[in-house]
């Protein structure tokens, strides 16, 4: 097969309506901007639940040359999910598992039953997502409480029969990838959960260099730790924590030996922020922004009522206002609205 002759990349995509040299080659599933411009390190955009849903996928791959984005979790209790709850979850999966810009998406699922998370898990791959993801790591308190998430870490016996239960029901040409933290409270057991992952026949493992009870202190991250893991196993690990820049993805790499990131509020504070750490670009200038931000007022799930939509545009600017200051004048603008058209009419005007 001949690599087709690709024009220079623009810096981004330009967002008023042309598309960037590489869309094509994109969704052939073939080629990835890495391949051309001889960059080995992967980016991932992370599962955030609460923010990084299909709609906001959609706009940040199509500024972005991520590798592959993982959903917000879907909850997996006692029984085997209908079908309607993977599609809305991932709606790309009516697209072969890809954004309309070409990238590859992976369900995560939470939970702490192996038969049901490989029956979900089965599930989700015969509707076309590529590969699973399992999660052990989400630090909120309803989801701990519920058993699911960081929960895990407390037992690595429960996550390897998890993974391993999941890798079982999954065919073997398709990824199955859990994402940790380093523990509960202490990182103590880093080693327990990181066999127990390899040893459950993970293809990956994304770690979060921090515990539970770190929660997302910035003073708290431990590469050096995800360092240690990676010698350790004979998998690829994937890091993740406290990447917010090209800078600090270099320092990542370099402390961690790792050749992959996984990135998720960084993502959310610099719109471009793959291309920023894969190729060192400037990040996106806030007139850029704002017409993502525009673009994404005037969508809206299906069935969606409305107010779902305005705390997502809401959360999402509180995320911007880390690094654009224009973007607090825009979030006291919008902050006391309660409906979609609302929002969606001062993000206009601008």
């Amino acid at each position: 097969m001949s690599i087709p002759d690709i024009p220079k990349w623009n810096v981004w995509y330009n967002l008023t309506g042309s598309t960037t040299g590489l869309s094509s080659c994109r969704e052939s599933g073939y080629y990835s901007a890495s391949f051309f411009t001889g960059t080995a390190m992967r980016v991932l955009l992370a599962p955030m639940e609460g923010v990084l849903d299909s709609l906001v996928r959609e706009l940040l791959t199509e500024v972005n040359d991520y590798d592959l984005c993982v959903t917000e979790f879907l909850r997996v209790v006692d029984m085997l999910l209908p079908v309607k709850s993977f599609y809305r979850l991932c709606p790309e999966l009516h697209h072969q598992s890809r954004t309309s810009s070409g990238t590859l998406v992976r369900i995560q699922l939470l939970g702490q039953y192996p038969e049901w998370l490989a029956e979900n898990a089965a599930r989700a791959v015969e509707l076309g997502s590529f590969g699973v993801d399992l999660n052990c790591g989400c630090p909120s308190k309803l989801v701990n409480g519920s058993g699911g998430g960081a929960t895990l870490l407390k037992d690595p016996e429960l996550i390897y029969r998890g993974a391993k239960a999941m890798r079982e029901a999954v065919p073997s040409h398709l990824p199955v990838t859990v994402k940790v933290r380093l523990g509960w409270d202490s990182d103590a057991r880093q080693f327990e959960i990181a066999d127990a992952v390899q040893q459950a026949g993970a293809t990956e493992l994304v770690v979060h260099g921090r515990t539970k009870e770190d929660g997302y202190k910035a003073e708290r991250i431990n590469w050096q730790a995800i360092g240690e893991i990676r010698k350790r196993l004979t998998i690829p690990v994937i890091a993740n924590g406290e990447i917010w820049d090209y800078e600090s993805a270099q320092a990542c790499l370099k402390e961690t030996g790792c050749d992959a990131v996984m990135i998720g509020r960084g993502a959310l504070n610099v719109p471009n922020l793959s291309r920023v750490i894969k190729y060192n670009e400037p990040r996106m200038p806030w007139a850029d922004v704002v017409t993502l931000l525009k673009k994404y007022s005037r969508l809206e799930k299906q069935g969606d009522t409305g107010l779902y939509h305005v705390a997502r545009i809401k959360q999402w600017l509180s995320y911007l206002r880390k690094e654009y200051s224009e973007a607090l004048g825009l979030f006291q603008e919008i902050r006391t609205l309660q409906t979609s058209a609302d929002i969606a009419r001062v993000i206009q005007s601008k």
